[in-house]
Order: C-alpha cells, then sequence, then structure tokens
C-alpha cells in the first residue's frame, strides 16, 4: 500500500488510522501536538508514542518537509525557494509588519489562469499543491521564526503561485487544519483567499459559510479589456463574477477585497476610475490598488505617481474604500505578481546547491 502523508489527515482521520492499528484516540492528540504545536518531522522523535506505534505509523504513513533550496531577504521580506517531494518547487513569502507577520504561500506548482502581468502562469499548471504541502509551507517558516525567539505567522494570504478555487478541496482541508483551536489556531478571519475570478469556487466557498477573506483580481472595469488582460473574464464575465460577490457578501457577512493592478496607458485613466465606481456601486468592497510589477517578457508599464494618486483621489472623493499596496520584495522578485514557476532538468528543480533539511518520507 502507498504511504499516506499524515499532513494529509484532519485530525478525525489521523484518529481513525490509529484506533485501527489498536491504540486509543488520544494519541492521536499527541502525533497532532508534535506536528502542528513543535514543527517535528520525524516520528523517532515523538517520545512520548510507543516505539512500536512509531515503527507501525512510519510503516503506513510518512512526515513531509521540504527542503530549502534559497532564502532571499530584503528589508521586510524574506522570499524561501522550497523544494517538494517530487523535486518540484515553490516560492513563499514573509512579509513582516510592526505588529505582525503576514505569510503568502503557493497553492500550485504554476498556474494555469494566464494572466498577462503574472510571472506564475508563464509555463502553465504543473499540479496542484497536496493540504500537507500548503501546511509545509507554514510549519517551515514558523520553525525558522521559532528558532530565532521571534513573533508568530498571524496571518496567512493564499496569494503566492496559483489559484486556490482551482484547488478548491486541498485548500478548504488546509484551511480548516489550520484552523484547528489544538493546531495552530489560526483565525478564520486572519486568512485571505485570493482569487482570479473562478464564480463556481467563490460559490462553493459562500455556501462553506466560513468568514475567512476573499480576494478578488478585478484589473479592470469592463469586460473587453479584462478579456484582454484576464483571460478568465472570457468563462466568467464581470456580471457573473460580481453576482457572486455580492451573494459571499450577503451570506458571509463580510465585505470582499477588490484587487485593482494599475498598467500605464491600459486601465489608470480616470474614464476607468469613473466606470469603476459605477461597477462597483452598492457593493460591499474594499479597493486595493497595486502598482504593477515588472516581470520578464510583458511590456506593461507601472502607472506613474502622479496618475496613481490620481485614480485612488478620484475613488476616495465617490466614497469608495480604497487603499494603495504597500510594496514589499520587489528587489527580490516577491512581489505581487512576481512569484514563477522554477523548472530545472526533467521538469525538476536542481538542488545541487540545495540547503538545510531534506524532505523526509
Amino acid at each position: 500500500m502507498q504511504r499516506v502523508n499524515i499532513k494529509d489527515l484532519t485530525r478525525q482521520e489521523l484518529e481513525h488510522i490509529i484506533t485501527d492499528l489498536g491504540e486509543p484516540g488520544y494519541r492521536a492528540q499527541q502525533i497532532w501536538d508534535w506536528l502542528y504545536r513543535k514543527y517535528m518531522f520525524s516520528f523517532a522523535n515523538m517520545s512520548n508514542l510507543p516505539p512500536g506505534l512509531r515503527k507501525r505509523l512510519a510503516d503506513k504513513t510518512f512526515i513531509s518537509w521540504p527542503r530549502l533550496l534559497k532564502r532571499q531577504e530584503a528589508e521586510d521580506t524574506i522570499k524561501y525557494l522550497l523544494q517538494l517531494r517530487d523535486g518540484q518547487g515553490i516560492e513563499t513569502v514573509l512579509m513582516r509588519y510592526r505588529s505582525w507577520h503576514s505569510l503568502c504561500l503557493s497553492t500550485q506548482v504554476g498556474c494555469a489562469m494566464a494572466c498577462k502581468f503574472c510571472a506564475s502562469t508563464r509555463g502553465g499548471k504543473l499540479r496542484d499543491l497536496s493540504t500537507a504541502e500548503m501546511l509545509d509551507q507554514v510549519l517551515f517558516v514558523q520553525r525558522e521564526l521559532n528558532s530565532k525567539g521571534d513573533k508568530p505567522i498571524t496571518r496567512v494570504v493564499l496569494m503566492g503561485m496559483g489559484e486556490p478555487l482551482d484547488n478548491y478541496e486541498n485548500v478548504i482541508k488546509f484551511i480548516y487544519i489550520l484552523h484547528d483551536p489544538d493546531g495552530l489556531n489560526m483565525g478564520f478571519r486572519r486568512i485571505t483567499i485570493s482569487t482570479c475570478g473562478l464564480v463556481p469556487g467563490i460559490m462553493k466557498l459562500t455556501q462553506e459559510g466560513i468568514p475567512v477573506n476573499l480576494a478578488v483580481s478585478l484589473h479592470a472595469p469592463d469586460n473587453k479589456l479584462r478579456d484582454k488582460i484576464m483571460p478568465i473574464n472570457k468563462r466568467y464575465p464581470l456580471e457573473k463574477l460580481l453576482k457572486a460577490c455580492r451573494e459571499y457578501v450577503e451570506v458571509i457577512g463580510r465585505r470582499i477585497t477588490l484587487e485593482y493592478t494599475l498598467i500605464a496607458g491600459m486601465n489608470d485613466s480616470l474614464k476607468h476610475a469613473e466606470e469603476l465606481t459605477r461597477l462597483l456601486d452598492n457593493l460591499s468592497c474594499h479597493i486595493n490598488i497595486i502598482p504593477l510589477n515588472p516581470i520578464p517578457g510583458c511590456d506593461y508599464r507601472p502607472s506613474s505617481p502622479k496618475t496613481t494618486t490620481g485614480f485612488v483621489n478620484y475613488l476616495r472623493a465617490r466614497g469608495m474604500s480604497v487603499t494603495q499596496r504597500r510594496e514589499m520584495g520587489q528587489s527580490i522578485t516577491a512581489a505581487c505578481g512576481q512569484l514563477r514557476l522554477v523548472r530545472g532538468k526533467g521538469g525538476r528543480i536542481d538542488n545541487s546547491e540545495g540547503q538545510g533539511n531534506d524532505y523526509l518520507g
């Protein structure tokens, strides 16, 4: 039988495995504590488990752990290139703020959405990340922070590589495990899911009924322009997208965030700002204006500071809730839209210069 990655299991699923092995159910809580409170990645070190159980667990399951290939730090941002068990690589970014730490994690290896200004889409999508591979990003970074006596991760944003709602089941399972009060204990309201506009996924998330933050990449006030820069709009045009957004707000009771990247000469005029205010009339939302970050092979240019200020001020004067995102990590290509699919020979990344722990199991 193929071994199961133990971090792909909910606490209830883990308890079933434990009882099937003839052990009392409380052993599952002990293992849960080792995984999500002590960041352990070896059964051999779980000292309060009987040696026989440790061996049987190792025969039936494994504990994943990524290998750190590269760590880049600039100002208040740290970017990690992590190698997964099959040799693929993903990027994860820690953002340091004065009072908290926020982790931007990936949900897929690559991305299939083909947004024109995003590096993650170059090369397409190779595969979804498992629940465990998403948890490992949190655990790896939190373990490093603990070793330095640093404050914990208090917010998680699913805005790295991939489209979270294109990997819905694994993402939702990840969120519930992340939220578990006996584990990482992350509040739902401190978790943000970003989507380019997968309407069926937004509808499923609405039905889920959990008060996570929803961020929708809008980037254009009309279908013709959005079709050009975000191909997903041809499947789910603005009328369907905003209908799903309104339903989310009504059912969940939380306003949504609309991401709007300003691109010089394309979507940044006051006419576009006027169209945007009309489009979002009576929608409980916050608009996040994002400066365009450069990526190789893309000719789009960021709007000038003057144009950006004029756009933001126009929206504010019309009563819109709006902020301009503080850019972090651009010098190490860790800013919005800059995380990328990293490949090597045979589709895998070269780990000849890798550092840190091996991926166990």
